[in-house]
């Protein structure tokens, strides 16, 4: 083989492993992004595994050791019931009487705005209670923050959403809920958009309210019974209907714990709208007004009588012609134009036999007496709205008189019910209250003792008396043992008093064997009827409205009726007075045997 040959051997022979050696080469490098896609595949697995693991470990620790703020959260975002802001107020039963729910509230930001003629056409179609013009200035002002109207509807909240304004967006807040409306606006009063306390308990306990928030199951147990105020709240609307009363006020009282279960006051207006409502709706005739409430004033000038013990049960004062004092002359309204014992001043509500009594006590011990009885200063109770009473400055001997059956001495509704029930619970200061209290007010537990027990169970047969023989028949409810006092009284005016104006009242308490439950009923410048003959005094208009309300609720209130007697019992009593046996309780009234 030539030299020529060999060489050209060769170099074919190198040049086939060159290309050997370059297919090796591609070879390996083709299996590389193989191998790199399974790496990266096992790393993106190990981290899902690991993430997945994080999350399950989470979740099972929320499951079982962080349940409850988990859930609280998620009601929150959820809009649940679960609130933070304000205790629920229930009655002494638990009824639901304010609460808060979940609310959003619109505002904008103008500065996002594109069209505010636009935005405030679309808006003022779905909340037409607003007024474009004041939607386009906020939408259009500058800054960054305008509300447009605070607590939406769930319907508003819906129809405002699916306008997709930009600029226009929700604030998740609470709003204060009443479900019975007005019918306990004077007790629990409402809140402001803020959820601030305005009124009433919610303006008062605002603090408490909040505490008992933060608290779980925390609410506000008042002594209120929902039932009751029902009751009152309809027996009043109807009679300042049927006597075309400007106003009306009902309290309902436990007379031995104090705890108030019903409290009206007419008219009353809408806790949501306080606003827009008049002054005469939202002023509190029970706690806040103070009324000369006549004759229901000489329950008090006769058990003082009694506790000092100037009189007993057959003195007898001279009734037989007005009587003059100075350059005043006392008259009664139903004249008996005879010498009257302390019963018949009572039953016949006398005003010249309560002046004389009221002089016999003396000045000095009258206002003390009437001080002991919380009548001369604000009552220590819950609302704000609480009226102080109007006595004289000089304290002379016709003021004395005249305080005797009710006139010249002004207090709420309030002091009378409270004051009453003192005088037949057996004698202890009754000190009202609207939050639950099931302790009674006795000399154990620290009540202080105004009358004595026999001063009170005679107090207890002259009311009974009233409603059996005098001016409070019409207050009678069958089976209940109802007593009580009629009062009616010109309505005090600058210089005088304002005539045919008057303010009737009826002060009693059920049943008289063993009170447990005081009632109040007074009118506002009633009217006589046709019913009434013309007439307008408290006899005929609220004694008749109490007799209802107390029908109505004693057996809400688990107080059974007495069964009437047999003809042979009735005959037998015929001879006796059965007044005296009214009066169950221990200890005899010291005065009974005169009967």
């Amino acid at each position: 083989m030539s030299d020529l040959s060999v060489r050209s051997w060769r170099k074919a022979s190198d040049d086939m492993s060159l290309d050997t050696g370059d297919q090796k080469l591609s070879a390996r490098q083709a299996g590389q992004p193989l191998e790199t896609a399974r790496t990266r595949l096992f790393v993106a697995g190990a981290i899902f595994a690991l993430c997945f693991a994080v999350l399950g470990g989470r979740l099972v620790q929320l499951s079982l050791l962080g349940g409850g703020q988990s859930q609280q959260r998620v009601a929150e975002q959820q809009g649940g019931a679960l609130t933070l802001q304000r205790a629920d107020i229930v009655d002494r039963n638990g009824t639901l009487l304010a609460t808060n729910l979940p609310s959003h509230s619109l505002y904008v930001n103008p500065s996002q705005v594109l069209d505010a003629n636009e935005a405030a056409d679309k808006i003022i179609s779905v909340l037409p209670g607003l007024t474009r013009a004041d939607i386009f200035h906020k939408a259009s002002a500058k800054g960054q923050f305008a509300w447009i109207k605070r607590n939406l509807t769930p319907e508003q909240h819906y129809a405002v959403n699916r306008l997709g304004l930009p600029g226009f967006s929700f604030e998740r807040e609470e709003r204060r809920v009443y479900p019975h409306g007005a019918l306990f606006v004077h007790t629990l009063g409402f809140t402001g958009v803020d959820n601030k306390g305005l009124a009433g308990l919610e303006a008062a306990l605002d603090d408490d309210l909040k505490q008992l928030a933060a608290t779980p199951g925390g609410k506000m147990v008042t002594a209120l019974d929902s039932r009751v105020q029902h009751v009152v709240h309809a027996e009043l609307s109807a009679a300042m209907i049927e006597f075309k009363a400007k106003g009306a006020a009902g309290i309902v009282i436990d007379v031995n714990s104090g705890e108030v279960l019903a409290l009206t006051s007419l008219p009353d207006f809408s806790p949501y709208a306080p606003g827009s409502s008049k002054a005469s709706q939202r002023f509190n005739r029970a706690t806040l007004g103070v009324y000369e409430l006549g004759s229901t004033f000489k329950t008090f000038t006769t058990a003082m009588a009694l506790e000092y013990d100037v009189v007993d049960m057959n003195d007898r004062y001279d009734a037989t012609k007005p009587l003059k004092v100075a350059r005043f002359t006392i008259r009664d309204d139903h004249p008996q134009n005879r010498w009257l014992d302390v019963s018949e001043i009572m039953i016949h509500s006398s005003n010249i036999g309560a002046a004389q009594m009221a002089r016999d006590v003396g000045a000095e011990r009258q206002k003390e007496f009437l001080d002991r009885l919380g009548m001369l200063s604000p009552l220590p109770f819950e609302l704000a709205e609480n009226g102080r009473p109007l006595a004289p400055r000089h304290w002379r001997e016709i003021n004395t008189m005249t305080i005797g059956f009710g006139h010249g001495i002004a207090v709420t509704p309030l002091h009378l019910i409270s004051g009453f029930a003192t005088l037949i619970n057996g004698g202890i200061k009754t000190t009202p209250t609207l939050l639950r209290n099931d302790t009674p007010q006795t000399e154990e537990n620290g009540g202080e003792r105004v009358i004595a027990r026999e001063t009170s169970d005679s107090m207890r047969t002259l009311m009974r008396m009233v409603v059996e023989q005098g001016t409070g028949k019409k207050a009678e409810a069958e089976g209940y043992l109802v007593g009580g006092k009629t009062g009616t009284a010109e309505k005090a005016t600058v210089g005088g008093y304002k005539k045919n104006a008057l303010i009737t009242t009826f002060v009693g308490a059920f049943p008289m064997d063993a009170p447990r439950y005081a009632v109040l009923v007074m009118l506002d410048e009633p009217h006589g009827n046709k019913a009434t003959h013309g007439y307008a005094g408290a006899g005929w208009n609220a004694a008749p409205v109490l007799g209802r309300i107390v029908s109505q609720i004693a057996p809400m209130l688990g107080v059974m009726p007495l069964l009437p007697s047999s003809t042979e019992d009735n005959n037998e009593d015929d001879n006796q007075d059965n007044t005296q046996l009214l009066v169950r309780a221990a200890g005899k009234g010291r005065h009974f045997a005169s009967y």
